[in-house]
């Protein structure tokens, strides 16, 4: 007689891995040769993801490959069966015979959620030709509405095991990162403590398109938990004092204590950072946000309590003072779209520290030249500041420490750079310390910003690829000076928008910058996520070959990416 079995009581919820399944359609006709080979390249494929993808925390991703190649349709069940006993989330079928679509990878995807990432690896051979194969059935899903990317790669036409080219399985392992963001925050959560961001629309928390976007959840929690948490001394003392020691070693005089009750407000600003940390963990959440302004800090209405933007900072930091650790990306004024932003860069980039940044003031080439000339600093028509002209990115908040440094940069380097002035009162009377530093050249990535639509219901990122610069002294002190001087600064260059159109297209008064994150990356997730891709630059190609993913299929045939994508959010 059957039973139902029951669960074990399992008392701590563990991340959950992302898991990739690799396997192959063939021709039953085909010699054994053939079949050895293609076996072999389900392999070679498997190994090489295992090796290059890893999660945000540097846990590698779970990789599994079936050597059941995908005759027809009972070997699809097979698979299938293999595939979801595994957990697998995502697909890569590396076919090197021909093949026929529907009995293969499409009988096998019947078994699949629809909106599972599917991707095609193929060398581009002509002995028995997976190539062709890997058309007819990336034709097949487009005609269908289903999403698949096709890596037309290239490994040697012959030899039992054929080494694949690096360009092929770096374009493979871009797709798995957008992969693994894509299933990987689906079922977790973000947390934001207090309400909308100082009535900002633009960082609005749009819970349900969310959820429906992106599957993930917003926890919102008032502020009077952790204020009520601070009151009562509810985190560990012992921390907090190896906590503040460790900062007060790090900073020696460039922590400011000359404000009235420096002491114990420093301490309440340390504490913050270890009751939130807790209270994350606890809620097992990816992400987090703070809303600060006003209540917290800045309404005398209240009793002001000192600003946290330290531990926003080391929440997006990748070391703190137990050592190194995963960053954790966090809003400043619970900037919802802008903790999304983060949140996703930072995974698509294999867990690199996010920036948070006002878009404050947008220094043209003319203006920033003619600040130099007053101020005595010598220029050439390269000089790239002065060529291109800079966005002052700076904000009193959540800046991750990682970006006083280059990326790679020790965690005893970085902190050398930074300093804690006294918080300015005007804005803050509650007081504490402001984290100042000012960001080195050199270091390239992607800025940009999530928007909502509420006419559309859909999600949409603008974006550019940039960099930042280094400025001479005195007129690094003058642009510094020109906003607040006592926040963190990073001058950021867009590398295809020209100044006149940047300044225009800013979708909120914040960006995000992350620094390693490959253009295809961010457009493989643009693609699974159905997020609409904003790059209105009039000098950027739209097409960079090398840079870009190849654009699907699916969007050629249906009229082109946003009207795919437009379709795809009605359900059509």
């Amino acid at each position: 007689m059957a039973k139902a079995k029951k669960l074990g009581e399992t008392k701590v919820a563990l991340p959950t891995i992302t898991t990739f399944g690799i396997c192959a359609a063939c021709d039953p006709r085909i010699d054994q040769a053939a079949r050895e080979r293609t076996i072999n390249v389900i392999e070679t494929i498997a190994e090489s993801i295992a090796k290059e993808v890893k999660m945000p925390d540097g846990t590698p991703v779970n990789v599994v490959w079936s050597p059941v190649l995908i005759d027809g349709e009972k070997q699809a069940d097979i698979v299938a069966k293999q595939f979801k006993d595994a957990g697998v989330d995502a697909i890569v079928c590396t076919p090197d015979t021909w093949a026929f679509p529907q009995l293969t990878l499409m009988s096998l995807l019947a078994h699949m959620p629809s909106d599972m990432p599917v991707n095609i690896t193929v060398g581009n051979s002509a002995p028995k030709p997976g190539v062709v194969y890997a058309h007819a059935v990336n034709g097949a899903l487009a005609q269908a509405g289903r999403l698949s990317h096709l890596n037309v790669g290239t490994w040697p036409d012959t030899g039992q095991k054929p080494k694949p080219t690096p360009v092929t399985i770096q374009a493979l392992v871009d797709w798995c990162y957008a992969a693994l963001t894509f299933v990987g925050l689906k079922g977790r959560r973000v947390v934001v403590f207090g309400h909308d961001s100082m009535g900002m629309e633009t960082a609005l928390a749009h819970v349900n398109a969310t959820r429906r976007t992106f599957g993930l959840e917003i926890t919102r929690l008032d502020m009077k938990l952790p204020a009520d948490m601070l009151n009562k001394g509810a985190y560990n003392v012992k921390e907090l004092k190896a906590l503040r020691t460790w900062l007060e070693k790090s900073l020696g005089k460039r922590l400011d204590m000359a404000q009235p009750n420096a002491d114990k407000k420093l301490d309440q600003s340390l504490a913050m950072y270890l009751i939130m940390r807790d209270l994350m963990a606890d809620l097992n959440a990816v992400g987090g946000g703070f809303m600060n302004q006003l209540e917290w800090g800045s309404d005398p209405r209240g009793i002001p309590l000192p600003i946290c933007d330290l531990a926003e900072s080391l929440m997006n930091t990748t070391f703190d003072h137990n050592g190194p650790k995963e960053a954790m990306p966090f809003a400043t004024e619970a900037d919802a779209q802008g903790l999304l932003t983060m949140l996703f860069k930072t995974w698509l980039s294999g867990g690199n520290p996010p920036l948070f940044m006002d878009f404050r003031k947008v220094w043209e080439p003319w203006e920033i030249q003619a600040k130099a000339k007053k101020l005595g600093v010598s220029f050439t028509k390269n000089t790239i500041w002065a060529k291109k002209g800079i966005i002052d990115g700076d904000n009193s908040g959540s800046a991750s420490l990682n970006w006083a440094g280059k990326p790679g940069e020790s965690a005893e380097k970085i902190m050398k750079k930074v300093s804690m002035p006294g918080a300015e009162p005007y804005y803050f009377p509650g007081g504490g310390n402001s984290v100042t530093f000012v960001s080195p050249g050199g270091i390239e990535g992607i800025a940009g910003r999530l928007a909502y639509s509420e006419l559309s219901g859909m999600f949409s990122l603008i974006w550019d690829e940039a960099f930042t610069v280094d400025l001479p002294a005195k007129l690094a002190s003058a642009v510094a000076n020109s906003s607040n001087v006592t926040w963190p600064h990073t001058w950021v260059v867009p590398k295809y928008a020209a100044m006149s159109e940047y300044k225009q297209y800013a979708p909120a008064n914040h960006f995000h910058m992350t620094w390693n994150l490959a253009p295809a990356r961010l457009q493989y997730w643009m693609d699974l996520t159905n997020v609409l891709s904003v790059a209105p630059w009039q000098a950027r190609p739209c097409r960079i070959e090398g840079v870009d993913r190849p654009l699907p299929l699916m969007y050629l045939i249906n009229g082109g990416e946003n009207a795919t994508k437009r379709l795809r959010a009605r359900g059509i």
